[in-house]
């Protein structure tokens, strides 16, 4: 309430995968609120403090979308028996010869 009159209300429909929806709505009801009022509560902490209430993070790049390519080419590889495989003191003794 803002001023002690009651703020105008809207509908908010938001796509979600259902069992997304039905751990949020668990959660939400084991403390004790809705999961309108915990959507409400992230939309405010985002509008007071002009960011995101969480910090985002990248996954780990080991399963990358690039790097699960080049991973998939070199299995490939393998399996077509493509590949060159040297210890690495062969590597070294290349490199430096």
């Amino acid at each position: 309430m803002k001023g002690g009159n009651l703020m105008a209300q809207t509908t908010l429909s938001v796509r979600m995968d259902m069992d997304v929806k039905s751990q949020l709505d668990a959660l939400c009801a084991d403390v004790g609120m809705t999961t309108s009022t915990a959507i409400n509560m992230f939309a405010k902490a985002f509008i007071r403090e002009r960011r995101l209430p969480f910090d985002v993070v990248a996954s780990d790049p080991f399963y990358s979308e690039s790097n699960m390519k080049h991973l998939q080419r070199s299995i490939q590889q393998i399996n077509e028996g493509k590949v060159v495989i040297k210890t690495m003191d062969e590597l070294e003794e290349m490199a430096n010869g």
